[in-house]
């Protein structure tokens, strides 16, 4: 199983990493979302996305609706891990094609709750 994370805070890829690379998930990371579809190129069997919005380059939305647009892409499930809660903005995303945010702070149970709803296989996660 692969995952992508595509923020442009070292340290926020490092948290979500540590949370879930433990589910068993292979980590490929990406500073924005240039670097992110790059990655996915690369790795086109990725199955999960974490996704910040503000990122230079290209940002979370920008990233959502390129994946979205590409077919090879369908089956990744997008997560926009970010500090907007504006109403409007959020609706955009769904719009986009992201499966489920997550708010900036938030903990691992907040996370793998939302892994779980949009249907993440997690075989490790009886475990955790």
């Amino acid at each position: 199983m692969h995952a992508l994370i595509v923020d442009d805070s070292r340290a926020m890829r490092r948290i979500l990493r540590s949370i879930v690379e433990p589910l068993g998930f292979e980590i490929t990371e990406a500073g924005n979302g240039i670097e992110g579809l790059q990655q996915l190129v690369e790795r086109p069997n990725t199955e999960l996305a974490l996704v910040d919005w503000n990122m230079p380059e290209m940002n979370g939305l920008d990233f959502v609706k390129a994946v979205r647009a590409n077919p090879v892409y369908e089956r990744i499930k997008l997560v926009m891990v970010t500090t907007e809660t504006e109403p409007a903005k959020m609706a955009r995303a769904l719009m986009a094609g992201v499966d489920e945010f997550v708010m900036k702070p938030f903990t691992k149970d907040i996370l793998l709750d939302k892994l779980q709803l949009i249907g993440v296989t997690m075989p490790v996660l009886a475990e955790v």
